[in-house]
């Protein structure tokens, strides 16, 4: 039960990876393959770092994904309209931080749940963005430039593999070596007694949703820059997979909270599914069904493995 517990999930992740590498040799495991699930799933593992912050606090945050469309969108605009392109990333980065105020606000001062509270301004969001692209796509007016942030390489590893691994690895730090991070695992742990403590606990969990959407926003914008055009539902598709990616990690290593580096297990899970199952040539509804599949396992994992 404690190799359940501990290390299930990263076994799951290397049988998965073992079962592919048998079934297609000449395509995934080769290293171009692999730097490509990387790149793949990097977009998807800063929105998972964003879940992750407000899933510390015992909290959600179902906002990220809307809130990463209307950073691409938003991005896309400002670039069409003549802006340069850092001026653009930091207004759409700040106006993505607003929106995670306001979630944390409405959360901690009026005591909304958060499910409620952020699937409102989610979806108000989301409104904002069809509206200033006309619902329609974006292709026009950006800059070769603004691609370079998601499409260029530093050495060997793809730009946008390094945005997940410094954003993960910050995250990360955040929350084991420093005092925000100590308080937001109190708070998660038990609010009251966290309070009681001296912890001021609307001010932190204001701030999580703060970087939650801060982190949602570079979502978008990478993405954006990615794929290089905007469209008001970019980002939704991610929620779904953020959060199970964020369960999946809580399995990782026994800890029972949510952790960055459980985290990356749990996209790289995700990840490696996709990208095999479109190699042996499934189609993409099964992929769907999948995601589905291992959130349900990594439930049963934990009540396997005893976690709390």
């Amino acid at each position: 039960m404690r190799l359940v517990r501990g290390f299930g999930t990263v076994a799951a992740l290397f049988v998965i990876c073992l079962g592919f590498a048998i079934a297609r040799p000449d395509a995934f495991p080769t290293a171009s393959n692999l730097l490509n699930v990387t790149q793949q799933m990097a977009v998807l593992a800063i929105v998972a770092a964003a879940a992750t912050f407000v899933m510390v606090i015992g909290e959600f945050d179902l906002s990220v994904g809307f809130v990463a469309s209307w950073a691409g969108v938003a991005v896309a605009v400002l670039l069409g309209d003549g802006w340069s392109v850092v001026p653009a990333i930091l207004v759409v980065l700040l106006s993505s931080i607003v929106a995670g105020l306001a979630n944390g606000l409405v959360v901690t001062r009026l005591g909304a749940p958060s499910f409620i509270a952020t699937l409102a301004i989610g979806t108000v969001v989301s409104g904002a963005a069809q509206w200033i692209s006309g619902g329609a796509s974006i292709f026009q007016g950006i800059p070769a430039e603004f691609s370079a942030i998601a499409r260029v390489a530093v050495g060997p590893l793809p730009i946008l593999t390094l945005w997940m691994l410094i954003v993960l690895a910050v995250g990360g730090l955040v929350l084991a070596r420093t005092k925000l991070g100590r308080r937001l695992v109190a708070i998660g742990g038990n609010r009251e007694a966290a309070r009681l403590s001296g912890v001021a606990v609307r001010a932190n969990a204001t701030a999580v949703f703060a970087i939650a959407g801060l982190l949602a926003g570079l979502a978008g914008v990478l993405l954006a820059a990615r794929i290089g055009s905007a469209q008001h539902t970019m980002g939704e598709g991610l929620l779904l997979q953020a959060y199970a990616a964020a369960f999946l990690g809580m399995t990782a290593f026994g800890l029972g909270r949510p952790t960055m580096l459980g985290t990356l297990v749990g996209v790289a899970i995700i990840a490696v599914l996709a990208n095999g199952l479109t190699i042996v040539g499934l189609e993409p509804f099964f992929q769907k069904m999948m995601t589905g599949a291992i959130i349900v396992g990594a439930v049963l994992l934990r009540r396997i493995g005893g976690a709390r």
